[in-house]
């Protein structure tokens, strides 16, 4: 089979958009051509609807989602100052790492993997912290964590949400919930090969930069004044021309069908996913009423496997037999918990459909 075959659907990249495919066929120009330079702020202004912002300082970082992390981080903390970061997940504790290379004081708010965090115990956690972070779609465990709350409560507190996995998959609303930094990135709902990492970062944030970043790479206040000068741009760095013509072509499809739409087809998928499982007497991981549809979490049926295959052996069977790829458990639900993607052109009923029966005939 093909590897052009294959239905990505998996925590990572899925199947990009056909549109954006096209637009890595595209001349490359120099990455100081006025005619990028245009380009590049289309992309940006598309990025701003996406995200729901109005926040100049909005762009995609020259790295995959974990540079968008670091970004948001180093720019904003340092030694001496207090993090609230809330951990239900991988990705929660990479925060918690980052942030902790900073010389910051961790204040770290656990929940159990599988269930959402409790906004107000993330309020609560201290009486002053500089930044309150947290995963608004955890992809580890198919988890969606509410924000509106911790934006409407945050205080002086600047908020920082990782969007990696919600961006364009379900609702999320930069301005609105009072989100300060917020970073993602291209491979899963947006519909684009892994590469960039779109960032946002409000007036307030800006204002309460540290000094100078550890980082020369992604210091926010250098790459701020090429992103948002207006008229001769200063030099930076050299951006990955082709990776923007992805991004710019993917945010395109996103707007064309509309947000909503996107976002109404991802749910649809996963609603017609998750109810197809259970259906076959599947047993869901995340916690009801916080399930990603974009990321479907479900128990390893251990006593369905085939005599002498492992949970692996399953999923390679799908990618070699089927042509479809799934993604495994991390940390400690390894071996017990499978990651199903239906993210950007990925999220199609059909793909779902193709799935569920390729599992009704591996499965006993």
């Amino acid at each position: 089979m093909s590897h052009a075959d294959r239905i990505l659907m998996g925590p990572g990249p899925g199947n990009p958009y056909p549109q954006v495919i096209k637009a890595f066929g595209r001349p490359v120009l120099g990455h100081l051509d006025p005619d990028f330079i245009a380009l590049l702020d289309e992309t940006n202004d598309r990025l701003r609807e996406v995200f729901r912002t109005t926040n100049p300082l909005t762009f995609p970082v020259s790295a995959t989602g974990s540079a968008g992390m670091e970004a948001t981080i180093v720019n904003v903390l340092g030694p001496g100052d207090t993090v609230v970061i809330g951990v239900n997940g991988v990705f929660g504790e990479r925060m918690c790492d980052v942030a902790s290379r900073c010389g910051a004081t961790v204040v770290r708010v656990d929940a159990e993997w599988g269930w959402a965090l409790d906004p107000q115990d993330l309020l609560d956690a201290h009486p002053d912290p500089k930044v309150i972070a947290v995963v608004h779609a955890e992809t580890s465990t198919g988890v969606r964590n509410d924000i509106a709350p911790i934006g409407a409560g945050k205080g002086d507190a600047l908020l920082l949400v990782d969007c990696v996995t919600s961006l364009a998959g379900i609702p999320l609303e930069i301005d609105a919930w009072g989100v300060d930094l917020a970073y993602s990135g291209t491979q899963k709902c947006l519909g684009v090969p892994p590469g960039l990492s779109p960032v946002t970062v409000s007036a307030a944030a800006i204002e309460r930069f540290v000094e100078k970043s550890p980082s020369w790479y992604l210091d926010l206040q250098m790459i701020a004044e090429y992103v948002t000068s207006g008229g001769a741009r200063a030099y930076h760095h050299t951006a990955p021309i082709s990776m923007i013509y992805a991004l710019h072509a993917g945010l395109g499809v996103v707007l064309e069908e509309g947000l909503e739409n996107v976002q109404a087809r991802h749910q649809a998928c996963g609603d017609k996913l998750q109810a197809g499982l259970v259906d076959r007497g599947f047993e869901l991981f995340a916690q009801e009423g916080h399930r990603l549809p974009e990321l479907t979490s479900v128990m390893v049926p251990i006593d369905r496997l085939p005599e002498g295959s492992d949970e692996a052996g399953v999923r390679t069977r799908l990618l070699t037999e089927y042509g479809i790829e799934i993604g495994g458990g991390l940390g400690p639900v390894a071996g017990k918990v499978w990651r199903i993607g239906c993210m950007g052109h990925t999220a199609r009923i059909r793909n779902v459909t193709l799935l569920l029966a390729a599992l009704d005939e591996i499965l006993d």
